[in-house]
Formats: C-alpha cells, sequence, structure tokens
C-alpha cells in the first residue's frame, strides 16, 4: 500500500510524512519518504523549495531529493520512471512507501495510469514558433480554449509544458487532460491523504514563508546556483522565487518587488493545488491544523496498512 500526502504549499505535508513515519515505526511498519515536489529533484535548490535539511529528517529514508543538477530539465515521464523505481525498493524492503508533495502531475503520474504520448518533431516546432511569435500568455490562452483541465493543471507561466500540451490535443486528436490522470486506474495500491486549509488562514502562511525565504538568504542561495548555470535551466530557472531572485541579482526589479511577486504567484499556485486536488475523488481530507493531524490520519490509514487487511486499493 502507498500512501500519498498532498495538498496546497504550505500546508505542512512534508512534517506530517515525517510525524506519520515514526507513528508507523512504532506499530513496527518501517515507512521511507518518496518526494513529490518537482523543484524539490534539483540540487541546491533548498530555501526556495522548503527542503527539509538532511539533519531534520529524524533518520527516515528519504528519495528523489537533489537529483538533478539545475541546467537539467525536468520531466514528468522521467520522474515517473524514478518515483516508481523508488517505490518499488521501498516495498520489496518490506516498508511503506510515503509519496509527498504537491506537484500534481508528478504525483498523478507516480500513482495512476499516466500515460506519455508519442511526439512529433514538425507539430513541436510549429507550436514553439507560435510561442516566439505570440508569447507564452496567448498560447496559454490557446490552451485554455482547448483543454481548460490541462491548463488549470500546468498553468499560464510554464511554456515548455503549454507547448506540450497542444503538441498532444494536435497528435491525438483528444484533450490533453485525458491522459493526465487515469484516477480511476492506480499504477498500485494507495491512498490518498490530502491537508485542507482554507484562504483565509493558508494566505498569510504562505506570504509569511515567502518573506522568510529571503531572510534565510534565498538571495545568496540563487547567486550560487546562478555560478552553477542556474539561469540557463529550463526548468529551475522558472521556479516562483527563483525566477524573481533572479530578476533581482540582474537588477529588474528590488527585493520589494521580488517578493511581492513571489508571494503573489505562491498564493496563484496554491491555488491551482487546491482545485487540482479537490476534483480527485480518491482523497481523504483532514483539518491541516488538526492538533492531533498525525494521530488523526494514522487511525485513517491504519486498517488498509495492517499486514491481516491485505494490500486494500486506491479510495
Amino acid at each position: 500500500m502507498i500512501i500519498a500526502v498532498v495538498g496546497a504549499t504550505g500546508t505542512g505535508k512534508s512534517a506530517l510524512s515525517l510525524d506519520l513515519a515514526e507513528r508507523l515505526a512504532a506499530l513496527g511498519l518501517a515507512a521511507e519518504i518518496v518526494n513529490g515536489d518537482a523543484m524539490q529533484l534539483y540540487r541546491g535548490m533548498d530555501i526556495g523549495t522548503a527542503k527539509l535539511p538532511a539533519a531534520e529528517r529524524r533518520g527516515v529514508p528519504h528519495h528523489l531529493l537533489d537529483v538533478l543538477d539545475v541546467t537539467d530539465e525536468a520531466s514528468v515521464a522521467r520522474y515517473q520512471q524514478d518515483a516508481r523505481a523508488a517505490i518499488e525498493g521501498v516495498l520489496a524492503r518490506d516498508a511503506v512507501p510515503i509519496l509527498v508533495g504537491g506537484s500534481m502531475l508528478y504525483v498523478a503520474a507516480a500513482l495512476t495510469d499516466f500515460r506519455f504520448p508519442g511526439t512529433d518533431r514538425e507539430v513541436r516546432a510549429r507550436w514553439e514558433a507560435e510561442l516566439a511569435a505570440r508569447g507564452t500568455t496567448e498560447l496559454f490562452l490557446e490552451l485554455h480554449r482547448r483543454d481548460p483541465e490541462a491548463a488549470a493543471a500546468i498553468g499560464a507561466h510554464n511554456a515548455r509544458r503549454i507547448v506540450r500540451a497542444l503538441e498532444v490535443i494536435e497528435l491525438t486528436g483528444e484533450p490533453f487532460s485525458v491522459g493526465l490522470a487515469a484516477r480511476d486506474s492506480p499504477w498500485r495500491p494507495y491512498r490518498q491523504v490530502g491537508l485542507a486549509l482554507d484562504r483565509a488562514r493558508l494566505v498569510p502562511r504562505l506570504d509569511e514563508r515567502v518573506a522568510g525565504m529571503w531572510r534565510a538568504g534565498l538571495l545568496d542561495e540563487v547567486g550560487r546556483l546562478r555560478d552553477a548555470g542556474l539561469d540557463r535551466g529550463a526548468t529551475a530557472s522558472r521556479a516562483i522565487g527563483y525566477a524573481q531572485a533572479l530578476a533581482q541579482l540582474r537588477g529588474d526589479i528590488d527585493q520589494e518587488q521580488a517578493i511581492a511577486e513571489t508571494a503573489a504567484l505562491t498564493r496563484r499556485y496554491a491555488r491551482r493545488q487546491s482545485s487540482w486536488f479537490r476534483r480527485d475523488a480518491s482523497i481523504e481530507w483532514v483539518d491541516a491544523l488538526d492538533p492531533d493531524l498525525a494521530a488523526t490520519v494514522e487511525s485513517l490509514l491504519l486498517p488498509s496498512l495492517a499486514p491481516s487487511r491485505g494490500s486494500g486499493g486506491a479510495s
């Protein structure tokens, strides 16, 4: 049985995953954590992704952290292969895999029968030319007209994935979202727990988190990563917070503008995450601020994890 801990950024997924791993260990069930956050795949991208330092992981094994250089291009297809290999390794060790993250497409690719259509160089080149001529915003609006669900999942700023979605729509004649997440077809039995937090309580947490990134030294981190090629990375350089810090280092915006823009984009991203996950009927929602959160989740999941009850299935 795979456990997935999902929800919007800033809801406490990492802390819950560690608490849950420790509670399972106390019951004789070993657990290991598999990263489901696209930006935490990158080495050195720590402060802006809220990546747990190794010293704070409580001895719980973690997988798929720091596996890419900032010049590498992240790929959902590659992540699916790597995540599933990591999960199978955990299962082979008779441990419980806990997939943790808020990257919607990545989580869906790991858990469900997520398919990747082929590619066509000519079609891809035509849409890339459209991108150059019309810009990301116009191409995003084109995708939204053709496939609103895919547009919601991808977002308005990820030009590479917008182009890919339009390419797939043209090649298959179907919405790109058809292949995004076959939520009724699990890859392996799983249970998903979603951390719910209303916007009135979430937004102040997000704003403080962004301000804290700069206080914690994000600008210095981005300066070091720029020396390693961050500004050449097709994926990493566009990450929320990192793109704004790069702009600040170039002198395009000041720190106040960088923080304000990052906060606005973070709030928007959290809204998209919540909307996406809310459409997934398999997620069992719990209050992120429940004072007994780990105990609540343990009691929710334990019947599926107990050896005497078998491996269960997706909710």
